[in-house]
């Protein structure tokens, strides 16, 4: 069983497809985590995120090691990742990577979730499942503020909201695999749900394949 998950930044999905990994005792790839070790190794060697060049050769060197790691999860690295996103030849070299987790999920497990961008779309379009979990900008500006400020960074909710556009904007306006739900993805608006309710939603869909 594979379960794809999409949607874009602070929507949730990254909450839901691990807690739906856990549920069924399924691995569960955050793909976004890829993107972010490519866009912070390039940061850290000094080189510019939005550089073809040095971001393939980052992603093309990728140590899963990393996707761990603590240092992942800043603002400025997910501003990085979103711009490494952006590089056909670094989504190319990420590909197999994530296709060969969906196929072998570790450990023995039965399925795999797989969140991201482009999961249902271009990684795993024959998911067995498809889920696109979204919300408006301005509820999830909210959300990673106070997600922001809850871990101690000093942002500005204007300056988080204006990020998240940006972002938004680069996402579905890539010529590669830009952000989108798949034709046959079940679309979850997350706006006015709290995420048990988004949870209960899902497991009825993974387990039966409809909501009705």
């Amino acid at each position: 069983m594979v379960v794809a998950i999409d949607g874009p930044a602070a929507s949730g999905k990254g909450t839901l497809a691990r807690r739906l990994a856990r549920h069924f005792g399924y691995a569960y790839l955050d793909t976004g985590s890829l993107y972010r070790a490519v866009g912070f190794a390039v940061m850290q060697d000094g080189g510019d995120p939005a550089d073809p060049e040095a971001a393939e050769a980052a992603a093309r060197a990728l140590d899963p090691a990393i996707l761990n790691d603590d240092r992942l999860r800043t603002d400025a690295v997910a501003q990085a990742a979103s711009k490494v996103a952006a590089i056909p030849a670094v989504r190319a070299a990420l590909l197999e990577f994530q296709r060969a987790f969906a196929r072998r999920p570790p450990d023995g497990a039965k399925g795999a979730v797989l969140d991201g961008r482009d999961i249902g779309t271009v990684v795993c379009a024959d998911a067995d499942r498809k889920m696109f979990v979204t919300a408006s900008v301005d509820v999830r500006a909210k959300r990673r503020f106070k997600e922001l400020r809850e871990k101690g960074h000093e942002v500005i909710e204007s300056a988080v909201l204006q990020d998240m556009k940006d972002r938004d904007a680069r996402d579905a306006g890539r010529t590669v695999a830009p952000l989108a739900p798949a034709e046959d993805a079940l679309v979850l608006d997350t706006s006015d749900l709290d995420a048990e309710q988004v949870f209960t939603l899902a497991v009825k869909y993974v387990t039966e394949g409809r909501l009705g």
